[in-house]
């Protein structure tokens, strides 16, 4: 009696089908490429003050996600360390809070009213992704 397909090979059959159905078998950015890319991030200098001046901007990973790269600036992490921050600046010393935009705003560590600039190259991604009110795109300011 001839063997029938083991179920990995179904499987395996099934997926290529659908992909070649769709007409893309990889939709997904690997994660490689992810980081490549960079991902919008809440950058605030905390150069000895509690609350200092905020941005929003794409940062760029190293390979092991322990050193981020934003506007010609290298920042290492703290590790815990940090007093109020979790970066710092490798050619200046400075303190940074680097950490994820939030949903709802309020990216602050401490929720101080003041502005946050938003980069030009992620403002529409940040205000249609990220915060879901794509009627804001054109607005530069948090």
């Amino acid at each position: 009696m001839p063997k029938g397909p083991t179920r990995k090979a179904e499987t395996l059959a099934s997926a290529t089908a659908d992909g070649s159905r769709s007409g893309i078998t990889g939709s997904q950015p690997t994660r490689k490429a992810q980081a490549q890319a960079g991902r919008i991030m809440y950058i605030e200098c905390k150069a000895g003050d509690l609350a200092g001046s905020a941005r929003i901007g794409r940062v760029t990973h190293s390979k092991t996600g322990r050193t981020l790269y934003y506007s010609g600036l290298t920042f290492r992490s703290l590790r815990g360390a940090g007093f109020k921050s979790n970066y710092y600046a490798v050619e200046t010393g400075e303190d940074y809070w680097i950490s994820g935009p939030k949903r709802r705003g309020g990216d602050a560590l401490y929720g101080s009213g003041s502005p946050i600039a938003i980069d030009d190259d992620v403002r529409e991604e940040y205000w249609r992704v990220i915060r879901r009110q794509p009627e804001r795109i054109h607005e530069r300011l948090a």
